[in-house]
């Protein structure tokens, strides 16, 4: 299984999209500061993942979110919890 993922971060409430074979070893890996791209914004939480059976797919969605137009998806889908 392969997952796209959300991160927010709690230091600067910043979103961060990444992908994955392994979920919960990767949060650990970002919250250990071992990803170059989150050291200076942890601690993170995942608030938002999907799953995929076919790593190409995955990482296809992980692109698209990182576009102004996934962003925006991303907003809209999670519109509640990003108000609190």
């Amino acid at each position: 299984m392969h997952y796209v993922y959300v991160l927010k971060s709690k230091k600067d409430v910043k979103l961060y999209v990444g992908c994955t074979n392994n979920l919960k070893g990767r949060l650990e890996k970002h919250n250990a500061g071992h990803v170059a791209s989150t050291k200076l914004r942890r601690p993170l939480e995942i608030i938002f993942y999907e799953a995929f059976i076919n790593k190409s797919d995955a990482f296809t969605r992980e692109q698209w979110l990182k576009t102004g137009w996934g962003r925006n998806h991303l907003k809209k889908i999670l519109i509640n919890y990003l108000k609190i």
